[in-house]
């Protein structure tokens, strides 16, 4: 996992850049990656899609969080 860059795509995603974060996202495919991939998709309003990245994570749902904005918090807290 390469922390620096999910972290700019955190940061792209609360700046509301969701195109860039959502490139980013996708170049990874570990828990935390696949948990901001799921939460991009929530934002786009694509619930089947963010649901299948959740099943991707490891204990994480589409209802841990009802505010997309404090869900990329947390996945920053993660990151540092």
């Amino acid at each position: 996992m390469n922390k620096a860059e999910l972290m700019a795509a955190v940061t792209a995603a609360l700046d509301g850049d969701w195109d860039a974060s959502h490139k980013i996202a996708q170049n990874y495919s570990n828990n935390t990656a696949n948990w901001l991939h799921a939460v991009l998709h929530k934002i786009e309003g694509d619930e089947w899609n963010s649901k299948y990245w959740y099943a991707r994570t490891i204990g994480r749902t589409y209802e841990d969080f009802t505010d997309a904005m404090q869900e990329l918090l947390a996945i920053r807290d993660s990151l540092k």
